[in-house]
């Protein structure tokens, strides 16, 4: 009997707010991080009028991360007009979140809100596991973003290593599941 193995997916929230006069009220927006056979796909979407900004605060990155094993050729983004996005690599650490090697960068924004964008930034991460994007870097935080807040605020926002809500309640229910299912088989097979 053959069955496709469905995509494992977990969900964090852009909630620490590191911007300089305060970006609001969080979430600011949440990373979904999907494994999808040898490939890890992520979303990141934005809430509640958020917008993506280039600041040098976020070391000029809409959205920055870590990868374990990973190379700027195991990277690509979709589409994202008119904005022109692209992965970058280098040492970011500008914004008090801590230290992250990879970034998403609009090549084509100006600086600040100037050109601000909202959307979902979605790329994919060939030959890697949800495990290689979401160990904490050295201050707990998984991911950032650089936002301009409805109140006019730009800054780093962060996800820590504590997925939504949502997510562990899934979590809990599939390895309750999976203990009853290996419960039956134990007792099915010593009674007959």
């Amino acid at each position: 009997m053959l069955a496709s193995t469905p995509a494992q997916a977990i969900s964090f929230n852009l909630a620490s707010d590191h911007c300089s006069a305060g970006c609001g009220t969080p979430p600011f927006g949440t990373v979904t991080v999907t494994q999808s056979g040898a490939n890890v796909d992520i979303t990141v979407a934005l809430l509640n009028g958020n917008l993506y900004a280039k600041t040098g605060s976020a070391d000029d990155q809409a959205f920055k991360f870590n990868a374990v094993g990973v190379t700027l050729l195991d990277i690509t983004i979709d589409a994202h007009l008119p904005q022109i996005l692209v992965a970058d690599a280098g040492a970011f650490n500008e914004d008090g979140t801590g230290h992250f090697g990879f970034g998403i960068i609009c090549t084509s924004c100006g600086p600040g809100g100037s050109t601000a964008f909202g959307g979902n930034i979605i790329f994919h991460v060939a030959n890697a596991t949800i495990a290689d994007l979401t160990a904490p870097n050295n201050l707990g935080y998984i991911f950032v973003a650089d936002i301009l807040a409805p109140n006019g605020s730009t800054g780093p926002v962060a996800a820590s290593s504590v997925p939504e809500p949502g997510t562990l309640a899934l979590l809990g229910t599939g390895l309750v599941g999976l203990g009853y299912s290996a419960r039956r088989r134990w007792f099915g097979g010593v009674n007959g």
